[in-house]
């Protein structure tokens, strides 16, 4: 399935939200601020519902409102940390020669942003894990934007082809991967670079031959 297919499907699964008005923005910033700081101080257990609506200063009935439950709201910061990588990557592209040293380098850039937050990754990680049916939309946005951060770093002249949106599901889910191992303690930071750089030879594979 194409990234517009996925995106089409998802989309008349879940009809979208009218959007928010600048003050339900400025509400909405709070909230996922305070989450992402209640996590990088003590993981996925910190993040409470009534202290994340104390410490954004909204009332805990709006903050249900806005996320259902504390995975609605912690698969939400992932895609806010994504949006904010997303384009901390588009002011400084990786400089690799070929399309599978540009993917790599921007994974291991994004790692590396991780590493430093390590109780704030082992939270979204958790909560997507724990994600089900009903936090469908926000888990298919942080895919979203996982292949596009990919996507973007391949540097393609024209729309990605069928083989090398499977090679980037395959990258997607390596990394994933790779970071669970590593947030438990059973891959160094040495080994989640071999295969991130493994993996992405797979881009190599997808390059036509000429004609």
């Amino acid at each position: 399935m194409t990234a517009d297919a996925k995106t089409a499907g998802a989309g008349a699964a879940h009809p979208a939200s009218p959007p928010l008005t600048e003050r339900q923005e400025a509400r909405r910033r709070r909230i996922l601020h305070a989450s992402a700081q209640l996590a990088s101080r003590g993981g996925f257990d910190a993040v409470q519902m009534r202290e994340v609506a104390e410490s954004s200063s909204v009332a805990l009935g709006t903050l249900y409102r806005y996320f259902p439950s504390k995975v609605h709201l912690l698969v939400a910061t992932m895609q806010d940390q994504l949006q904010h990588m997303h384009t901390t990557l588009r002011k400084h592209p990786p400089a690799g020669e070929t399309p599978a040293e540009r993917v790599a380098e921007t994974l291991m850039r994004a790692f590396r942003a991780l590493q430093r937050e390590p109780h704030l990754a082992d939270a979204m990680v958790r909560a997507l894990t724990f994600a089900d049916r009903s936090v469908s939309p926000e888990v298919d946005t942080v895919s979203r934007l996982t292949t596009a951060i990919v996507l973007d770093a391949m540097g393609l002249e024209g729309q990605p082809t069928a083989a090398q949106l499977s090679a980037v599901r395959v990258i997607e889910h390596t990394w994933h991967s790779a970071l669970i191992t590593w947030l438990s303690g059973r891959a160094s930071i040495a080994q989640v670079k071999i295969d991130i750089e493994m993996v992405c030879r797979l881009i190599d594979l997808t390059v036509p031959d000429p004609a």
